[in-house]
């Protein structure tokens, strides 16, 4: 684990600026979405009116959308870095994983908008391996917090709840898919399930930059 001097960078606005950006992101290309007259106005956590995907697919929203989450992309991939560096050695798979995700993530939102199957192909399973990886990167980590005993107070097991809440939320997604005839509620269900994804996805970030402020997880200088 990193143990750095007193006037080395705090690690715990990476991945809050992580969730910040990407949440803000898929809000904003939502409202210019409804505004501009391309979706319709409603809340699609709760109604599956729309999908992420589709709430950014057009206009400036589309445009917005693609400018934050880049950077959000590159901003993961070194998070999940640093969060290798931070475990220890034994953990290189945690920055692997994260890199996978981080690379998926800007695959999708380069190809967000784009007609043609094979740009529909990337943004597919784009955001599957985003989301997927991510998740691998995760319980990586917490697996490494718990192996190194780190596993006390709150923080921690409430990512862990995070974490098996969107196990969950996955399983309803293909539970869905499965059971469910009618197209359209189909569709509103995996919408919303994604919504929700997203949020919790983003609750994970926002605990994991209060456990590193916490823990006072720093990057020394060069």
């Amino acid at each position: 684990m990193l143990r750095p001097p007193s006037d080395a960078f705090p690690l715990w606005p990476l991945p809050l600026a992580v969730a910040v950006t990407f949440t803000f992101a898929a809000h904003l290309a939502l409202w210019l979405s409804i505004r501009d007259g391309h979706i319709e106005a409603c809340v699609p956590v709760l109604e599956g009116c729309t999908s992420i995907s589709r709430a950014a697919r057009h206009g400036l929203g589309n445009h917005l959308f693609r400018l934050l989450v880049l950077p959000c992309a590159l901003l993961l991939g070194l998070h999940w870095w640093l969060a290798s560096r931070w475990l220890g050695r034994g953990y290189r798979d945690v920055a692997w994983l994260g890199a996978i995700a981080a690379a998926a993530l800007a695959v999708y939102a380069t190809f967000l908008g784009t007609d043609g199957d094979t740009y529909r192909f990337l943004r597919r399973y784009g955001v599957v391996c985003f989301f997927g990886f991510g998740y691998l990167a995760q319980l990586r980590f917490l697996r490494g917090l718990r192996a190194q005993a780190h596993g006390d107070g709150r923080l921690v097991p409430a990512m862990v709840v995070v974490s098996a809440m969107m196990l969950l939320l996955g399983v309803g997604n293909v539970a869905a898919s499965a059971l469910v005839a009618d197209e359209s509620l189909k569709d509103r269900i995996e919408n919303a399930l994604e919504w929700q994804l997203g949020w919790l996805l983003a609750a994970w970030y926002v605990l994991h930059a209060a456990w590193w402020r916490r823990t006072g997880a720093k990057l020394v200088p060069a």
